[in-house]
């Protein structure tokens, strides 16, 4: 069982920043796409970031240009650097793991969720 172990939330001020961080202790076997998800009070979970095996990325509008996702594969570990945060960037954030056996066949598993609060 693939396990997702994140840290890194917190409260911070508008305008600041945070990193978020969300390693796999064990071995990955397959190629693994990265993401990481946000659920703010009473809205649905939403797509932030992702970050495919060949470090190709996609960022939902509302981050893009502020949130910078990454990984490093020799730590099987994925970051979100969240630069000139908003109150409304405000939620528990998830990273995610979806693990490739093959090109067709693939399961996703999901971190417990940090706390991610912005104050104005």
């Amino acid at each position: 069982q693939v396990q997702l172990v994140e840290s890194g939330g917190g409260f911070v001020q508008a305008g600041g920043s945070l990193r978020l961080s969300c390693a796999c202790p064990g071995d990955i076997f397959g190629h693994v796409v990265w993401g990481w998800y946000r659920q703010a009070p009473g809205k649905q979970r939403e797509s932030v970031a992702t970050v495919n095996s060949e470090h190709a990325t996609t960022y939902s509008d509302s981050v893009k240009g502020r949130f910078t996702i990454s990984r490093d594969n020799a730590k099987n570990t994925v970051y979100l650097q969240m630069n000139a945060l908003k109150p409304e960037d405000t939620a528990v954030y998830f990273c995610t793991a979806r693990i490739y056996s093959t090109w067709a066949e693939w399961n996703d598993y999901w971190g417990q969720g940090t706390q991610v609060t912005v104050s104005s």
